[in-house]
């Protein structure tokens, strides 16, 4: 059965809901009861969606648009953090003008593999005296999946600098930045240690 329209209560119907409420003890007591205002009040409508702003051939438009909240790359990490190491030596790093001292290649490693290796690779190098290290991750491979979520190419590119930044290699670390093309590009980082004591 549909129901187009609310009709009032007719007197018997009343003198029913009247004996009811007269027997039931309320759930709030201390709240007004207005039990026929809810009862009988049409539903009211929420209101939809804003109005499409007018367009006009030739006005300008104005940017309205939400920005977005893509993380950023690995890259753009590392260029924002401040150059703890002396300025002279980094701009030379940055150019490939400084040959590591030592160099590590995960290529092919899984997580688990890598960073134990990672770990002894650092703190080895760093207890011989050596100052800048090379570590190799490689760029990653594209994924045959086209599913509807995105994935991260290069699993060992974007996890390094996580573990070269938290202990215990962070005690040892001192600057952490892409390498110079010449010494294997976006896919290896130079890792500047610091003065072993």
């Amino acid at each position: 059965m549909s129901r187009k329209g609310r009709r009032g209560l007719t007197p018997e119907e009343q003198s029913l809901w009247n004996r009811v409420k007269e027997r039931t003890a309320p759930l709030h007591p201390d709240r007004p009861a207005n039990v026929a205002a809810t009862v009988l009040s049409p539903k009211t409508r929420e209101p939809g969606p804003a109005p499409i702003p007018v367009f006009r051939i030739g006005e300008k438009h104005t940017d309205t648009a939400l920005p977005n909240s893509l993380r950023t790359t690995v890259s753009d990490d590392l260029a924002q953090k401040p150059v703890q190491m002396d300025r002279k030596s980094f701009a030379q790093l940055k150019r490939g003008k400084i040959r590591p001292d030592a160099r590590i290649d995960l290529h092919g490693l899984t997580l688990a593999r890598a960073h134990p290796a990672l770990n002894r690779f650092i703190l080895d190098a760093h207890a011989r005296g050596r100052r800048l290290v090379l570590v190799i991750t490689g760029k990653g491979k594209d994924k045959d999946d086209a599913g509807p979520i995105p994935v991260r190419r290069g699993v060992l590119k974007h996890q390094v600098p996580h573990w070269l930044s938290t202990p215990p290699l962070s005690h040892v670390v001192l600057q952490v930045s892409e390498a110079h093309q010449k010494h294997g590009g976006t896919g290896a980082y130079y890792v500047y240690l610091r003065r072993s004591r």
